[in-house]
């Protein structure tokens, strides 16, 4: 199978809207690749997921600003793709460097204009085709022909999709059911489901009914093995940092249990208990620095019990869960947590979450098993919502399904003086009306194409919901706004009338300055124009 194969199909999931067209789509490409054998499917699925199986290949978005020029037709196999990826994945040491961007350009020089676009967007993590990891399984089920409970099932104990597809194509559900939770092998995590409000969260467990309630700790996810002295520590995205978390380990050492699975946060308090900003959370599991940890120390809040010496505890009760949990766990160590059937309760409960510095909720019903790597009606989030009315400073050209259309904007706060800095980018919560409307307003507003931003005149306001405000070195403001989506554009509203920037710091943690900014020349800004394409994706 060659690498064009996977790309067309790619791109063909993008430019539909519909899931189950989308799921054909995945469902026949994954056929076609069985024809090729195991290795085959299991390269196709995991590129098709959005990740190569190297799940670090040392290469960054500087390395792929600029691409050289393309092949004329599509030649690269798709099992050569991947060899060329593990190559590159190996590479360290003295020298490394000047060999992986030799070993690079000669895998995008082979490569068709198509055929660079995708694998940049694979090697980057930025692969936007409309087609998640949960697609993917339903692809897995329907191409295999077996039910897609059972597939997920398997996927919930294997942490890339690629087994999992080979597993099903090859023996189907006899094959499928080897997959069982092994401790030191991470577990896809459960998520939770968003609501608007307490009550809201409430109303869909039905009334009357007790559920927990927990605070929602802005940390890094982190799933924790052990199994005697053997211990294990892996991020939201399976991520191995055990070395990086000297405290989580010693925690885990520590427990009196022989072999556990236990799933929580880890967060960088301040000395009044307080957290810190994410980023401080965040360079921990992120740095390989070995002192690190004296600096910025983790804290431990665990939630869930997925195994407790020999026992198996994904399919018990969320209930039986915490208190195993609670058995063998400090009460230091334990999530903030209420049992409650009460809206008032709950309410008063989160409220008191939000004072004491964590970001809100989460709802759990008590009957619940441990439904990994989906976001279902178990696990409920309540998070309070802020807004702010910003100016769209820049507008960048759709790719896959919103090819034609003017999609992610730049978000820019007003500045003392006159003129705006920028906070971010977004593309989320825009409908296709709304994609409609603004590609034709932005062409108004526009005063300079580079042919991928448009830069615009700075008067379109628009109202930007978002869940925080954290440090940053990329934008001259020194902050930037976290899962930023818009909600409306705002006619009835002036660009002088637009949030301040003063007003965005203000909604940063209490007595924490943003980053001293870095110059917007050398991203590529000013204080009033966006950065360009190959600029780093701001954590919106």
């Amino acid at each position: 199978m060659l690498l064009a194969d996977v790309v067309g199909t790619s791109a063909a999931v993008a430019a539909t809207r519909s899931r189950t067209a989308k799921r054909d789509l995945l469902a026949g490409l994954l056929g076609a690749a069985a024809l090729d054998g195991g290795d085959t499917v299991e390269v196709a699925a995991a590129f098709l997921s959005g990740r190569p199986r190297q799940r670090r290949t040392g290469v960054g978005w500087r390395s792929l600003a600029d691409l050289p020029a393309p092949a004329a037709v599509p030649s690269l196999g798709l099992l050569d793709v991947d060899a060329a990826l593990d190559a590159l994945a190996a590479l360290s040491g003295s020298g490394s460097q000047a060999l992986r961007a030799s070993a690079l350009a000669g895998l995008l020089g082979a490569a068709t204009a198509d055929e660079q676009q995708f694998l940049r967007g694979l090697i980057l993590g930025e692969l936007r085709q409309g087609a998640l990891d949960s697609l993917l399984l339903d692809a897995v089920a329907a191409a295999a022909g077996v039910p897609l409970a059972t597939v997920r099932r398997a996927a919930m104990f294997s942490a890339p999709s690629g087994p999992v597809a080979r597993a099903a194509l090859s023996g189907g559900a006899d094959a499928l059911a080897a997959f069982r939770l092994e401790v030191g092998r991470p577990v896809r995590p459960m998520l939770a489901s968003p609501a608007p409000d307490v009550p809201a969260a409430l109303a869909g467990f039905g009334d009357g009914r007790p559920v927990a309630v927990e605070a929602k700790i802005d940390g890094i996810r982190v799933q924790l093995h052990r199994r005697g002295d053997d211990v294990a520590v892996y991020t939201r995205s399976l991520d191995d940092v055990t070395d990086r978390v000297p405290e989580l380990v010693a925690l885990l050492r520590s427990l009196p249990a022989d072999a556990v699975v236990l799933d929580g946060e880890a967060i960088a308090l301040r000395d009044d208990g307080r957290p810190m900003p994410f980023q401080d959370t965040a360079a921990r599991t992120g740095s390989e620095d070995a002192g690190a940890s004296s600096r910025v120390p983790l804290t431990a809040f665990l939630f869930d019990a997925l195994h407790v010496d020999g026992v198996d505890l994904v399919d018990a009760p969320e209930a039986d869960r915490f208190a195993s949990l609670a058995r063998i766990a400090p009460p230091s160590a334990l999530v903030r947590r209420t049992v409650t059937s009460s809206p008032a309760e709950a309410a008063e409960f989160f409220a008191d979450v939000l004072a004491s510095g964590h970001e809100g909720v989460v709802f759990k019903n008590l009957d619940a098993p441990y439904d990994a790597g989906r976001r279902g009606a178990a696990w409920v989030k309540v998070k309070p919502r802020h807004t702010l009315d910003l100016v769209v400073l820049a507008v960048e050209r759709g790719s896959g399904r919103r090819q034609g259309w003017l999609s992610n904007i730049h978000l820019g706060a007003r500045v003392p003086g006159g003129g705006f800095v920028m906070l971010g980018k977004t593309f989320k919560g825009m409908s296709d009306e709304m994609l409609s409307w603004q590609t034709a307003r932005f062409r108004e507003l526009e005063v300079a194409d580079d042919g991928w931003v448009v830069t615009l005149r700075p008067e379109q306001v628009v109202e930007i919901a978002f869940d925080g405000v954290q440090r940053s070195t990329r934008y001259p403001g020194g902050v930037a706004l976290r899962f930023a989506r818009v909600l409306r554009y705002r006619d009835d509203k002036t660009a002088d009338e637009a949030d301040t920037l003063e007003a965005v710091r203000a909604l940063a943690l209490p007595g924490v300055s943003p980053s001293r900014p870095r110059s917007g020349r050398r991203f590529g800004i000013t204080s009033a124009v966006p950065g360009h394409r190959s600029d780093p994706e701001p954590p919106t």
